[in-house]
């Protein structure tokens, strides 16, 4: 698989309106790299399976960071994790949780099924801003991790 140059973060999220302010807190901040958005977990397996219309990776790069909402349909942000950690290529992509979601037992069954952190997503823009300047520096400054066989 070729891998992106630049950080690409990969952002699951069933609603429009997280979707753009996701993208808007990201080009806000002090974020330099690609950002890619699918809909459900049905459509993030295939991306990161290279699927279908996700089949060509220099126009679908493999992500450096998964982005992802518990509640989505199709296949929910659980299943989705359950099976990105299952898959041997993918078994140490960071994948973060961000959801408006602070239930207790979804934070603990994101841990177990290997999630690398859980985020609440914030009301406000400028919340959103700062946590996506705080997520990118340390994912993409700070945090050192393993890359996929393929990957490399």
């Amino acid at each position: 698989m070729i891998k992106s140059s630049l950080p690409v973060i990969l952002i699951a999220d069933d609603d429009a309106e997280d979707r753009l302010l996701a993208q808007e807190a990201l080009e806000a901040s002090d974020f330099k790299g690609k950002i890619y958005f699918v809909e459900d977990g049905e459509e993030l397996m295939d991306y990161l399976l290279g699927n279908g219309k996700y089949s060509d990776r220099q126009v679908y790069p493999v992500p450096s960071l998964v982005l992802l909402d518990l509640n989505m349909p199709k296949k929910d942000g659980r299943e989705a994790l359950r099976e990105i950690k299952a898959l041997n290529e993918y078994h140490s992509l960071p994948v973060v949780v961000l959801t408006t979601s602070s239930n207790d037992e979804d934070i603990v069954r994101s841990y177990d099924l290997g999630v690398n952190s859980f985020l609440n997503k914030p009301v406000r823009f400028v919340d959103f801003v700062a946590l996506m300047n705080s997520l990118c520096t340390y994912w993409f400054g700070f945090n050192k991790y393993p890359i996929a066989p393929q990957m490399r």
